[in-house]
């Protein structure tokens, strides 16, 4: 294990944060259990005052072919995924074409669109360096109950690259705006869509200093340039309030606030 300096306005996809001294867990390490895991940084939204924070090593950044299993380590970025699986001509991965990050943080928060998830395809994943099949782990939309960190996820290979899928894939994601965001910021309520909500409560390109909720889709919370994590938590918390008030129904943040 070692520390590095990482500069969260940087490094995060919403570009908000300052520089933290985050421990770097290397394979072979016992991982702590008193550090959050901010892996590619791509749903977090950091505070002034974050808990201990850690990040796997480029260790963990790998894929192997093994007979009719896939080993992809949880530093894998997905673009390399999506790559990988083009050209071995493996399908399952399509849904995340242009999804950033990292196939742990997919794991954690069990990500997808629309009806594909990744515990649709996951076969087991390894957490504190222990196997556990996917029957034995509790998730559902948008989340998972891991009980500890990933490192290491098992698939079966299933043959065929399926593009007509991706292009539909990437039409339904041409409806995402370009500036730096931490991903859809609720989730989405039974039999609705968030966006939807803060629309219709009057929120969709409201803005609050430089952040704004997107012109594009209302469930981005984008960064139109030198947004604060005060900014981001205002129209976090009013979107909840308004959306409550008008509907009755609880908005449940995607992101993660540290």
């Amino acid at each position: 294990m070692f520390y590095k300096d990482i500069d969260f306005s940087k490094f995060s996809s919403i570009k908000i944060g300052q520089v933290e001294r985050v421990l770097i867990v290397e394979r072979g390490d016992t991982i702590p259990t008193d550090r959050f895991i901010v892996g590619g940084a791509n749903n977090l939204l950091i505070s002034p005052n974050p808990p201990p924070l850690m990040k796997l090593s480029k260790d963990f950044s790998y894929i192997e072919k093994d007979g009719d299993s896939l080993f992809i380590g949880a530093s894998t970025l997905n673009g390399k995924l999506i790559s990988f699986a083009k050209r071995y001509n493996i399908g399952g991965f399509e849904f995340m074409a242009k999804l950033p990050g990292t196939i742990g943080g997919m794991v954690a928060m069990n990500a997808g669109l629309k009806n594909y998830e990744i515990f649709n395809i996951i076969k087991r994943v390894k957490i504190n360096n222990s196997w556990i099949e996917k029957e034995d782990i509790e998730y559902g939309y948008r989340f998972a109950k891991l009980r500890g960190v990933v490192t290491d996820i098992e698939f079966t290979i299933k043959r065929g690259f399926n593009y007509t899928l991706l292009d539909t894939l990437y039409a339904l994601r041409n409806n995402q705006p370009k500036e730096p965001s931490a991903g859809s910021i609720f989730k989405n309520p039974k039999g609705d869509f968030a966006g939807r909500l803060i629309d219709e409560v009057g929120l969709k390109g409201y803005r609050k200093g430089g952040m704004e909720f997107s012109r594009v889709h209302a469930n981005f919370l984008v960064n139109m340039g030198g947004g604060t994590f005060k900014d981001a938590k205002y129209l976090i918390e009013l979107a909840k309030k308004r959306v409550y008030e008008r509907f009755c129904i609880n908005l449940v943040e995607e992101i993660k606030l540290l």
